[in-house]
């Protein structure tokens, strides 16, 4: 059973249409919703907590209607939202165990969860420190552990990496992929870095101007083209201009040489031609396709999800 399904999912404002006839199913797994800033990411989740009534269609999450069972949706979803929400004078621990309660858990499974969870997002020995005098990436932590506190089913994180420097994105990317592959919980993440989703997902959902341009998984995006990537530490330029001489279908892209794959000879003649040169080879790799390309690549006409709402 997908665990969002939406059908015609469309939410108009005064002056903008925020979600245009969305149609789409997604499976259990890490799931990438990605688009721009403003393309609709944010008021999507608001409408599969059941928060936000859409203007037309039908969406399920978890099986229920978004419409009807707002309240059982949310009670089985854990949400981090996008924006500044923890009480600076308050620590981690007392914030996560009051969302705990406010769950539904007693007393001490709420103190017990508030610990295993503050432990699991690296947060455990700093868990009493008042919030206001943490990091950026140290806050972010805290409303992941508070989406996570009460075991949930699914987890929506909108734009869990936003004001984090590399290495603390990196964390929260791991992080993101063991809440899945570790804990089995399903989670659709939000993002307007195509790089970062391809890392940490088997599905993307992608949407722009509140359209879907595709729903796919990343392995469709990301497999091997019918293009070599060659790269030789000097002589580029000359590489290219004897393998074009050949006959090879070569281009120059940036430092590398793309090479389209005739057959098994293409590699022969490249590796014959380096050699002949005396050049010395960095890199010969075939190249894989990469989410990016959704954006100039022709749209296909969408394809009906099969059993998507019942």
């Amino acid at each position: 059973m997908p665990i969002i399904a939406a059908e015609g999912l469309t939410m108009r404002f005064p002056r903008v249409t925020a979600l245009d006839d969305l149609t789409f199913a997604v499976e259990p797994g890490v799931v990438g919703l990605v688009g721009a800033n403003g393309a609709g990411k944010s008021t999507l989740i608001k409408i599969l907590l059941g928060l936000l009534p859409p203007s037309a269609g039908r969406a399920e999450v978890l099986g229920l209607d978004i419409a009807r069972q707002g309240a059982e949706i949310r009670a089985l979803v854990g949400f981090m939202p996008e924006y500044e929400c923890l009480p600076p004078d308050v620590s981690a621990t007392e914030f996560v165990v009051h969302m705990a309660r406010m769950s539904g858990l007693p007393a001490t499974a709420a103190r017990e969860r508030a610990a295993d969870v503050l432990r699991h997002v690296g947060l455990y020995e700093e868990r009493y420190r008042p919030i206001g005098g943490y990091s950026t990436g140290m806050r972010q932590r805290v409303k992941l552990a508070q989406a996570l506190v009460h075991d949930p089913r699914l987890v929506f994180l909108d734009e869990p990496t936003n004001g984090l420097d590399p290495a603390g994105r990196d964390e929260m990317l791991a992080l993101i992929r063991r809440i899945g592959a570790e804990f089995g919980i399903s989670v659709l993440v939000t993002s307007h870095l195509l790089g970062e989703l391809e890392r940490v997902c088997d599905h993307v959902v992608i949407i722009d101007g509140g359209r879907l341009l595709r729903s796919q998984a990343v392995a469709s995006f990301t497999e091997a083209s019918g293009t070599l990537v060659v790269e030789v530490e000097e002589g580029r330029d000359v590489l290219g201009e004897r393998l074009h001489a050949a006959g090879a279908a070569v281009r120059p892209d940036g430092r590398v040489l793309a090479v389209e794959i005739a057959g098994e000879q293409t590699y022969d003649l490249i590796r014959d031609t380096v050699v002949d040169l005396d050049l010395r080879l960095v890199r010969l790799e075939q190249r894989r396709h990469r989410i990016e390309e959704v954006f100039t690549a022709p749209v296909p006409p969408p394809a009906p999800p099969q059993g998507a709402m019942r």
